[in-house]
């Protein structure tokens, strides 16, 4: 049996962001029994995600005037672990982690960590570096996680968002708790080419002036959140439709993969499965022509690109598989509707 490989779209944590241009003129539809109406994504969003803490990245050392110490390294703190208080004090930033450690000296510090779902205490002494003349524990962090992904629906009636359709991911593929955030439009200006045995990717930019609004809710069916005040909802509107009305056969997506402006492509839903997971509920395979001669298929970046098929958005795009670009896994959109 041939061993199947899949790959998250947008967990390599590498966002970029871009503008939302209205994919047409409006159409006009009611809302029927089926579903409610909302408007189709398929613009790429810049995520900045905050993770409630300091997370450490690396340990390192530090360069003394008694030689080489390693403080966080010794007291066991490891790659993934969250820093949530130092000296009793809640660290929201780096710079605040850093000031801590600075003002508490060489004195012994208590630093509460959060390793996946345990919570614990270590204690440690930090050391001066003799070349910054401050004190340091030895850790490499960050406060924040930023990414692209694309913009799956948009509910204009409760101004607010999904996104991504799956799980952000951090060290070891691990789910990462997520806070809150950001999120800019995005402009795609390059794209890596999906091949057999390696992701693709799209590449872009933050576009820091036009925010789109707040990150509020991370979990395993995406990104959701609110719009910003000032941010104008246009483009087209269609009726959710779930996975029980799907069928095998002829459907589309919306992506970006350059510029600012979603465009519409062929892709053929193989597979129906309500039951596969809370994000593969739908095997897919892209059939244009045109995003295969420009992105392979599937890239990281186009997760969350919104499925329609019989004039109705069923899903969206969250996973490629590894040794078929031009297939994937979508997930049910009344699942992501659920969820926020």
């Amino acid at each position: 049996m041939r061993k199947l490989s899949i790959f998250l779209l947008g967990a390599s944590l590498t966002f970029a962001v871009g503008v939302f241009s209205p994919i047409g003129k409006t159409q006009q539809i009611t809302a029927s029994a089926e579903g409610k109406v909302v408007y189709v994504g398929g613009m790429s969003a810049g995520f900045t995600l905050k993770t409630g803490g300091a997370q450490i990245i690396g340990n390192c050392d530090v360069m003394t005037e008694n030689g080489i110490k390693a403080p966080a390294a010794k007291a066991g703190l490891r790659v993934g672990d969250l820093i949530v208080k130092a000296g009793g004090i809640k660290v929201d930033s780096l710079g605040q982690l850093n000031e801590i450690v600075d003002k508490n000296g060489e004195k012994a510090l208590h630093l509460e960590v959060l390793r996946g779902e345990e919570s614990f205490t270590v204690t440690l002494n930090p050391v001066k570096d003799k070349v910054t003349d401050r004190y340091k524990i030895g850790v490499l962090v960050r406060d924040n996680v930023s990414g692209i992904g694309t913009i799956t629906y948009i509910d204009k009636e409760k101004r607010c968002f999904g996104a991504l359709g799956h799980a952000v991911l951090g060290e070891n593929n691990r789910e990462m708790q997520i806070y809150d955030g950001m999120v800019y439009e995005c402009s795609i200006v390059g794209v890596a080419k999906g091949v057999r045995g390696k992701a693709g990717e799209l590449r872009g930019m933050f576009l820091s002036d036009k925010k789109l609004g707040n990150a509020e809710k991370l979990c395993s069916c995406g990104i959701f959140g609110r719009l910003d005040g000032e941010f104008n909802t246009k483009g087209l509107q269609y009726v959710v439709a779930s996975s029980e009305y799907v069928h095998p056969g002829e459907a589309y997506i919306y992506s970006t993969i350059n510029g600012v402006s979603p465009k519409k492509y062929e892709i053929e839903i193989v597979k129906v499965d309500k039951r596969k997971g809370e994000n593969k509920n739908y095997v897919i395979k892209v059939v244009d022509e045109e995003l295969i001669a420009e992105t392979g298929g599937i890239v990281q970046g186009m997760s969350g690109s919104p499925i329609l098929q019989d004039d109705k958005m069923v899903g969206a795009v969250t996973h490629v598989f590894l040794n078929d670009p031009t297939r994937g896994y979508g997930i049910d959109i009344q699942t992501m509707l659920e969820e926020y």
